[in-house]
């Protein structure tokens, strides 16, 4: 990823370990057009006359402007808000100063209506240094360094984060305890009516925690505990006792037992379908939490309070470095709903004997849609997220799924109900056309909707697609991943045939002519995927 950043001081340090260009001092003459990301990066000035100072920040707002409007919309432009970190206050009424920083900071969250435009806060990084930590003087009167550059290692890490942030990867799972963790006390020693979740401190550290939860969990994070404990006294809280803010229902899976943590977190990782570097685990037992770290080097396992009125700062940062995303899409929203349901569907499975009699019992209804504004971001966090049944593991914003459709590319969607409910969004295929030839950049799905045959279905879908638009040849690529080898023979069993096998790497042909696609009777086939099939 090549970045281009606009700058009117020195701040080069601040992004070591990136491929960038940066533009001169207040300089916007020159476009970097072979960049893919844009960043935009203009601290306040350091100057005596405040006069001065916000007419400088006037300017940088209409050099801000110039430089959106020669931006291609299909690249990601990444905008700091800008700090007030020095100030001379000559007279206390005065507040133009401070006005000219706000009317800038409205001006560039104006800009976020564009989907390409993505803004950074960066009063959020500055936020637990004191005043004296910000600004090393001697860097900046002798190379113009507007930030300490004893900084940089944090902001390099920061810096990360937020690009994370901006692809909406995050997190899925927050694994946790029980005594002293969800709750003050022991149940097994308290008793129900020792141990306290609400009243007074620590009681109320406790309550705190559980709501923030209850909202980490209304935004789409799976909770589930592992506990060492009698798992008929754990019901009984839950039942009974008034203060507890989680129910059992909010638990998408539960290990209440006496045996290893570390082997109860790759069971509960099983059930969900998810990897263990989604799961963070929170624990008070620092012993238990160092076991999960040696046995299970994937799981994030942060630091516990050492008092339990730390806990405001604790939940603060564990949203910062896990579970904080740019934006949410209704899949995030409804994911909980959607891991209950997939419990469901498995304890059926069970009943069954025969495969396809089970799945016509789910009664699965698939919808295959195109590329609109509506889905845009959630087919974007599918590359970033999806890694188990993902051809290629290529990752893509949505200003870049965009530029595919805007080539004349295809780019589809996959929704998935049965009767237990709505996947949503769960399968995305990305084709590049070039004359007769189809190219197939990306094929993936959600691990939710593995073991039911979908992906034949889908993929069949598109080469029907593909053979009725009077293509001849499509082209496939399988890239080896740590995590996708349940996929390195997908193409193989559906005929493609591979034309160059490297260590990593396989690319495969298809002749259209020479095969027949079907679409079995198992599934329904809904709204967009039935209007093509017609004319099939």
């Amino acid at each position: 990823m090549k970045y281009f950043v606009f700058r009117n001081y020195t701040v080069e340090p601040f992004f070591k370990g990136f491929d960038v260009v940066f533009s001169g001092y207040g300089d916007i003459s020159y476009l970097d057009e072979t960049a893919d990301v844009y960043i935009w990066f203009y601290n306040m000035p350091y100057k005596p006359n405040n006069d001065i100072i916000v007419e400088e920040i006037k300017h940088y707002g209409e050099l801000l402007d110039m430089v959106y409007s020669s931006i291609n919309n299909d690249k990601y432009f990444i905008i700091f808000t800008m700090v007030s970190l020095y100030t001379i206050d000559y007279i206390m009424s005065n507040q133009n100063l401070e006005n000219a920083v706000i009317e800038y900071n409205n001006k560039i969250n104006a800009l976020a209506i564009h989907p390409n435009i993505k803004i950074i806060n960066l009063k959020k990084f500055f936020r637990p240094f004191c005043g004296e930590q910000l600004i090393d003087w001697k860097y900046f009167l002798i190379s113009q360094i507007p930030i300490n550059p004893k900084l940089i290692p944090h902001f390099n890490k920061w810096f990360c984060r937020q690009l994370e942030k901006l692809v909406m990867k995050r997190k899925k799972c927050i694994v946790l305890d029980l005594d002293n963790t969800l709750w003050s006390g022991i149940l097994g020693e308290d008793g129900i009516d020792g141990i306290k979740m609400s009243g007074n401190y620590p009681g109320n550290v406790y309550h705190f925690f559980q709501n923030y939860l209850l909202e980490l969990n209304r935004m789409g994070i799976i909770l589930a505990i592992c506990s060492k404990n009698n798992e008929a006294d754990v019901l009984e809280v839950w039942e009974n006792h008034p203060d507890m803010v989680l129910t059992r229902e909010m638990f998408s899976a539960c290990r209440i037992n006496w045996q290893n943590k570390a082997d109860n977190i790759k069971e509960i990782a099983m059930e969900l379908n998810i990897g263990l570097d989604s799961i963070v685990f929170i624990d008070d037992e620092p012993t238990e939490r160092e076991i999960v770290k040696q046995l299970l080097s994937e799981v994030c396992v942060p630091e516990f309070p050492v008092k339990p009125y730390m806990f405001p700062m604790f939940i603060k940062q564990l949203t910062d470095d896990y579970f904080e995303t740019y934006a949410l899409t209704i899949e995030d929203l409804t994911k909980t709903q959607q891991y209950k349901e997939n419990a469901e569907r498995n304890r059926q499975k069970e009943q069954f004997m025969n495969i396809d009699e089970y799945l016509r019992s789910l009664r699965i209804e698939l919808k295959i849609e195109k590329l609109d504004g509506y889905n845009k971001i959630r087919f974007a966090q599918m590359t970033q997220k999806t890694n188990q049944f993902n051809l290629t593991t290529r990752r893509y914003n949505e200003t870049e799924i965009q530029s595919f459709a805007n080539r004349g590319g295809l780019v589809y969607g996959l929704r998935v109900k049965d009767k237990f409910g709505d996947n949503g969004l769960t399968g995305l295929i990305i084709v590049v056309i070039d004359n007769a030839t189809a190219y197939i950049d990306t094929f993936l799905l959600s691990c939710r909707i593995l073991g039911k045959g979908i992906e034949n279905i889908f993929l069949s879908y598109i080469m029907i697609k593909l053979k009725n638009m009077g293509l001849s040849f499509v082209r496939a690529t399988y890239i080896k991943t740590e995590k996708n080898a349940q996929v390195s023979k997908f193409y193989d069993n559906i005929e493609f045939v591979p034309v160059k096998i490297c260590s990593n790497r396989t690319d495969y042909e298809l002749i259209l002519g020479d095969k027949n696609f079907s679409l079995s009777d198992i599934y329904t086939l809904e709204d967009i995927c039935e209007s093509e099939l017609r004319r099939s």
